[in-house]
């Protein structure tokens, strides 16, 4: 394993203990942390059939949760909430949360462009992690992962999914009499990688119209048009 930031060399024990779960056969989660440019220069297996496994699990998982826990969801927006909560962004997000770019190991190649904290691999890495625990224990234990992790992004998807495109009706309202310069800015930016809170500002003509705050800078802007919406009234 490559050295933290204080020079110590990371044990498997440490990440264990970050994302709650020891494993049995610590092969599966070192396969499930070697990036192909580090199997290709050790001539090592890589994580990328763990990957192709737990993208498939994850997807079942997900889906099984959102059709118990929110009932009165359609099949449209069921499928809106899953895609959101098992994208890149959101496997990354659960990744910088447990340190994920810590244990990573990638070849010299991808080392000289920081390739251990990289979006897409570091959201691989968790795909594979989710295999890695199916096989050590089965799919009870990868659905606890899963669900400890992302029930919070679900229930944030599922509270928007139905919301009204707020942006689109304020360029209409605004746009009314003709063409008007709309702009939204993400002005500030607070708290960690994995729970940031994003604020925008909304303007028309350079003239500040509002203030929004969200957990994405897409949730910050449409907060900001509502709120445009609402002074409007």
């Amino acid at each position: 394993m490559y050295k933290g930031k204080e020079g110590k060399m990371n044990n498997l024990e440490e990440l264990e203990k970050n994302i709650g779960y020891t494993f049995k056969n610590k092969d599966l989660l070192k396969k499930a942390l070697t990036h192909k440019s580090y199997a290709y220069e050790n001539k090592i297996e890589s994580n990328e059939k763990l990957e192709f496994l737990g993208d498939s699990i994850l997807e079942y998982i997900s889906s099984k949760y959102i059709y118990n826990n929110y009932p009165k969801l359609k099949e449209g927006e069921m499928t809106k909430v899953r895609a959101e909560v098992v994208c890149e962004q959101s496997l990354y997000n659960v990744a910088i949360k447990h340190n994920f770019s810590d244990f990573l190991q990638v070849g010299k190649s991808e080392m000289v462009s920081h390739g251990n904290k990289k979006v897409a691999i570091l959201a691989d890495s968790i795909e594979a992690t989710i295999a890695a625990i199916y096989f050590d224990s089965g799919l009870e234990e990868a659905e606890k992962f899963i669900i400890e992790n992302l029930k919070d992004a679900i229930e944030i998807s599922t509270k928007n999914v139905g919301m009204k495109d707020h942006k689109t009706v304020l360029q209409e309202k605004l746009q009314i009499n003709g063409e008007v310069n709309i702009k939204y800015v993400i002005i500030n930016e607070q708290g960690p990688d994995h729970d940031k809170i994003f604020t925008a500002e909304v303007s028309c003509d350079n003239k500040k119209l509002a203030i929004g705050k969200g957990k994405t800078k897409k949730q910050a802007e449409m907060e900001a048009a509502r709120i445009a919406l609402e002074n409007m009234h």
